[in-house]
């Protein structure tokens, strides 16, 4: 019995073989074939942005034709697609309110540190009003600057920083409530927030900035950059709301149970508990969210915002510009400026889930 056994697997051993020596053949030359259209596809844009490129000279004169990116449009024109309209002397303020905010994410951003939830009352609380200072101006002696003058980068952060200061606390709020015992406060939060989501981004836009003021008295008027805003903080909160009550829904009845059994109040154990490892189930949701929503900023330019696409758009209109690749490199410049940003929150958010920590908690 055992040699017709050694026979059958002698004979199938071949074919086995067969099959692995296949396997490594295709997969080389699959990959061969994949690198190859990707340079394919990559050199002429390389050739294009890079190697015919124009870097020197000043005007529309530095670029004679469109047959390479024209770099001088964007050094010349930098200040205006950071910036936008902001005027020149007070640009001290963007830099200083910008590099604040930044400076208070730094702890906050630091899985391991402690002492988290001052860092977050800080930037959630204290720093729009200081960042609304000056920015707008008009206190403490700095001079007045519409938000109409607002645009650029300056302008694209402002939004998505703000958007999100308000919607995260915004959302959890609105998660907690459909997850809420009382059947009133369950079905307002569960109305409100598949209402918002069932809406699109644009057409609340347009309901926002355009018409909200044809039902408001002539004499009351709102900032258009305040109506963008508060329109995207509340589309940002419902989804949030969404992620953050998957994530409740995630966790095993333990949790709660655990709870309980310590004699902890609802609240505190919401808290304490149930709210922290929720939230680290969410980061990647919420990551995205945030990502989504920092390109969506490029709505804006539809209602007559000049965010950073919109200012390229704007200033790539010059006549001096007409005749060379310089709108086409300023998309090009707005497109690698999206993609570090957004490319930067993806990385982050690998980093925390790594950490399975999320700033705030502690």
């Amino acid at each position: 019995m055992a040699m017709p056994l050694n026979k059958e697997r002698s004979q199938a051993l071949p074919a086995v073989s067969h099959r692995a020596l296949a396997g490594r053949l295709w997969r080389p030359a699959l990959s061969a074939v994949g690198l190859l259209l990707i340079v394919l596809l990559i050199w002429p844009f390389l050739q294009w942005a890079v190697i015919d490129a124009y870097w020197s000279g000043t005007g529309g004169s530095a670029c004679p034709n469109k047959s390479g990116a024209c770099w001088p449009f964007i050094a010349e024109r930098f200040d205006q697609l950071m910036y936008g309209a902001y005027p020149a002397a007070e640009r001290w303020r963007v830099n200083l309110g910008l590099g604040l905010g930044l400076i208070l994410m730094v702890p906050i951003m630091i899985p391991r540190l402690t002492g988290k939830a001052i860092w977050v009352s800080l930037f959630i609380l204290v720093y729009p009003v200081i960042a609304v200072a000056l920015f707008a101006g008009g206190v403490l002696g700095l001079s007045p600057v519409a938000t109409s003058s607002w645009g650029g980068l300056f302008l694209t952060l402002v939004i998505g920083v703000f958007a999100f200061v308000f919607a995260l606390p915004t959302g959890i709020l609105l998660a907690l409530g459909r997850e809420s015992r009382t059947p009133v406060i369950r079905l307002l939060a569960g109305t409100w927030v598949e209402i918002w989501r069932s809406v699109p981004t644009l057409v609340v836009l347009f309901v926002a900035v355009i018409m909200l003021p044809l039902f408001l008295p002539k004499e009351y008027e709102i900032d258009k950059l305040l109506r963008a805003l508060v329109a995207l903080s509340i589309l940002m909160s419902c989804h949030i709301a969404e992620a953050v009550r998957g994530s409740l829904r995630a966790l095993p009845a333990g949790q709660f149970d655990a709870t309980r059994a310590l004699g902890m109040k609802r609240r505190s154990a919401y808290l304490h508990v149930i709210l922290p490892q929720a939230l680290n189930i969410a980061t990647p949701a919420i990551t995205n969210i945030v990502i989504g929503l920092f390109k969506e900023t490029s709505l804006l330019v539809i209602i007559g915002l000049f965010d950073l696409l919109g200012m390229v758009q704007a200033v790539s209109g010059d006549p001096e510009w007409h005749l060379s690749s310089a709108r086409a490199t300023g998309y090009l410049f707005v497109a690698l400026i999206y993609w570090v940003f957004c490319f930067g929150m993806s990385r982050y958010s690998a980093f925390l889930e790594r950490s399975n920590r999320l700033p705030g908690s502690n």
